[in-house]
């Protein structure tokens, strides 16, 4: 299983309904990033391991959000989902976080985008 095979397969996967539900307003098939930085952060974590690492969106210097990314194995950062924030937005700090072990607010997110995502990889053999 190669990175690009599984961000192919995310890119492939993202709607509204992997959506984080406050970003739902905002996603549209033109920013299909929007709203997808946990649980996309979660999958790429179930595939090639790693950490979580996890940023603050700040807006007017204040915090409107957090930001999700991974930190692969070998240390490489890998955000696919970074291309989701306009000029006015701004991910600053960077801390690893433990992966969440029990329920989340996304976890029908998270099903409907980690069954995606795997049904790609299984046909791409």
């Amino acid at each position: 299983m190669t990175l690009e095979a599984v961000i192919l397969a995310l890119r492939e996967s993202w709607g509204p309904d992997t959506c984080a539900p406050e970003d739902v307003d905002d996603w549209t098939p033109d920013n299909p990033a929007r709203g997808q930085c946990a649980t996309t952060a979660v999958v790429i974590h179930d595939h090639l391991g790693g950490s979580l690492v996890r940023g603050e969106v700040h807006v007017d210097g204040r915090q409107v959000d957090f930001h999700w990314w991974n930190r692969l194995p070998d240390g490489e950062q890998v955000d696919i989902t970074i291309e989701q924030f306009g000029p006015h937005e701004r991910v600053v700090g960077a801390v690893d976080v433990a992966r969440p072990t029990g329920p989340t607010r996304l976890d029908a997110q998270y099903a409907v985008l980690s069954d995606r995502v795997a049904a790609r990889l299984a046909r791409q053999g």
